[in-house]
């Protein structure tokens, strides 16, 4: 039996060693942050030092909220800014969609990235200011949206930027957004921590509690600081990781399959390919056969059977988009592990095309 190989990394990505290493010891010596006593002041400390070396490692310099994930903090933002109404992209991810309800979307074009001309036409439409959704980064097709020529237009009119950077934060820089929303799980940190970062807590409303009184709970001090290790950890894989990519880019296309926005600016460590012939679905169970985790679109949607409202959003119709997967890289990611998935996307792909010939 081959050693299980791990392409789902924008899924989750498993803890970095730095990360596990700073979450036992602090499990070692946890206390209440909230609590006064001596105890509870060292981890208060504690909490506040993992604080100030996360926004240093992103390069951020305003508020940071403590979250359990990505998930609630874009609930947090969307519900709790001082905003008339919400506005998102059609290509948002499903927590984006949930927050927000039934609001206007923008379009996007054959590559993904909202147009900016759709963009002020939808903003002009209302007399309140706006919360706009823009994800950094596609959690499907690894598309980049230009949020600085976006944010410029969204700031006209007192309207609020809202950054799902789940898939680029720790990897890109951040966007000058209003309002950005951090996973740590998917950059090599533990499950259960993120953060909202915000630009101006007047731009919130309160909800008391911990957090400067912005979010209730009590906060979890071993996985703040196991975000911190994994922020601060090396990040040299990420060139690797460019190269892979365009060297399996390079390899579908020559075996027939077609690479999702193959000419837009895309991070490097998200690709989507389409088998023609082979449902994802049965692509998904070839791959686990032969030792290899991918999936079809979101991790969040791709158990419930339903076409990607992100290829459908870029014009992609349901037969076509029903045959795309989603590879994703990884820290652990190496050439090999490259070869190994081509080869075995090159033999399946053959088989589909002697079934239909």
């Amino acid at each position: 039996m081959k050693t299980r190989l791990y392409l789902d990394h924008a899924a989750t990505t498993p803890m970095l060693p730095e990360a596990r290493d700073a979450v036992s010891e602090a499990m070692g010596a946890w206390a209440n942050p909230s609590s006064p006593h001596s105890e509870g002041r060292a981890a208060r400390a504690a909490l506040e030092d993992a604080r100030a070396r996360i926004k240093a490692a992103l390069g951020w310099d305003h508020e940071l909220i403590f979250t359990s994930g990505a998930s609630e903090a874009i609930a947090l933002g969307l519900a709790c800014a001082k905003a008339g109404r919400i506005v998102v992209s059609a290509v948002e991810h499903d927590a984006v969609l949930r927050s927000a309800g039934d609001v206007p979307m923008l379009p996007v074009d054959s590559d993904g990235r909202v147009d900016g001309g759709k963009l002020n036409w939808t903003l002009a439409g209302g007399d309140e200011p706006a919360i706009v959704a823009i994800q950094s980064v596609n959690n499907e097709t690894g598309v980049k949206q230009n949020l600085a020529e976006l944010g410029e237009r969204i700031a006209v009119g007192g309207n609020l930027l809202f950054a799902d950077c789940s898939q680029s934060a720790g990897k890109l820089p951040l966007p000058g957004a209003d309002l950005i929303a951090v996973s740590a799980h998917k950059l090599g940190g533990p499950p259960g921590i993120g953060a909202l970062l915000v630009r101006d807590l007047a731009s919130l409303h309160a909800l008391g509690g911990q957090e400067k009184g912005y979010r209730p709970g009590t906060e979890n001090l071993p996985a703040a600081l196991g975000l911190a290790a994994a922020l601060e950890a090396p990040k040299g894989w990420l060139d690797r990781a460019a190269e892979l990519r365009h060297h399996c880019d390079k390899a579908i296309e020559k075996e027939g399959g077609s690479v999702v926005a193959r000419d837009a600016d895309r991070i490097a460590t998200i690709a989507g390919y389409r088998m023609p012939g082979m449902a994802a679905t049965a692509q998904l169970i070839q791959f686990d056969m032969a030792g290899i985790a991918i999936s079809a679109g979101s991790a969040c949607a791709s158990g419930s059977l339903k076409s990607s409202h992100v290829l459908a959003a870029m014009g992609w119709n349901e037969a076509e988009a029903s045959e795309v997967i989603r590879v994703s890289f990884g820290p652990q990611t190496k050439r090999a592990d490259i070869y190994r998935f081509i080869e075995s996307w090159t033999r399946f792909a053959g088989e589909a095309r002697e079934r239909a010939a």
